[in-house]
């Protein structure tokens, strides 16, 4: 990152994002990628959810040792925690886990027992919104895997945008793809994949929050089901 960039304020960053999602629409997500890499260096991460390493996959090639944030929730399904181990032994990237302040212990404690049952909006900011943002600190400009295809909420996700939460960039290099556009990324390269994606869910999150899908159901209708819930926060 050069020394211009690095000083950046605030309004300069959010001006850079909005000129970089116009002119980066159409691109690939490999070049987009490469364009948030050679833009903000080391000050660049990917945050995965471990549902799939695609995007940690393409950022790993356009950046080899770029930082992949993990938040470990205290609730995941061994299948994700299985996932992000294999993540870090097989690619070309620095894992960082990030965890809330409080054990789950320690929240049932505070707040009683199955908070995600009583007040979900509370735990997930508990868990996973305020660690993130603790997380990001030293970062710039964050990576994620949101497609425009997964749910209403995600329909006009930019490629590049700003993220006014969090005062940082936001680059979201596969918001064009489709579900078959995954699909075939990883077939092709092999990609690590979380096995409960080959059981019946769409989406995967916290285990008390996720059930499989039912026919017909859109991707992310099995996280916080029968709830109008449909963002942990992190996103919206």
């Amino acid at each position: 990152m050069t020394a211009v960039q690095e000083e950046c304020t605030d309004e300069e960053l959010k001006a850079l994002a909005e000129r970089a999602g116009r002119e980066l629409e159409d691109a690939s997500a490999p070049e987009i990628l490469r364009w948030a890499a050679d833009t903000f260096g080391e000050r660049f991460c990917v945050t995965s959810s471990m549902e799939d390493a695609v995007v940690a996959h393409l950022a790993s090639r356009a950046m080899p040792g770029v930082d992949v944030v993990f938040l470990d929730t205290g609730y995941h399904f061994p299948e994700t925690i299985g996932t992000r181990d294999a993540v870090e032994a097989v690619m070309d990237v620095r894992v960082i886990t990030l965890t809330p302040r409080q054990s789950v212990a320690e929240q049932d404690a505070e707040y009683g027992p199955r908070l995600h049952d009583r007040d979900p909006d509370l735990c997930c900011a508990l868990r996973k919104v305020g660690p993130l943002q603790e997380g990001l600190a030293g970062y710039r400009a964050w990576a994620t895997g949101l497609r425009r295809d997964e749910s209403p909420t995600r329909a006009h996700t930019p490629v590049v945008g700003w993220d006014e939460k969090r005062r940082k960039v936001k680059v979201s290099p596969i918001a064009r793809w489709t579900q078959d556009d995954v699909d075939a990324y990883v077939t092709e390269h092999g990609v690590l994949t979380n096995p409960l994606l080959m059981d019946g869910y769409g989406s995967v999150g916290c285990a008390p929050c996720t059930r499989r899908l039912l026919a017909g159901e859109d991707a992310r209708a099995g996280r916080w089901a029968g709830r109008a819930k449909t963002e942990c926060g992190l996103h919206g």
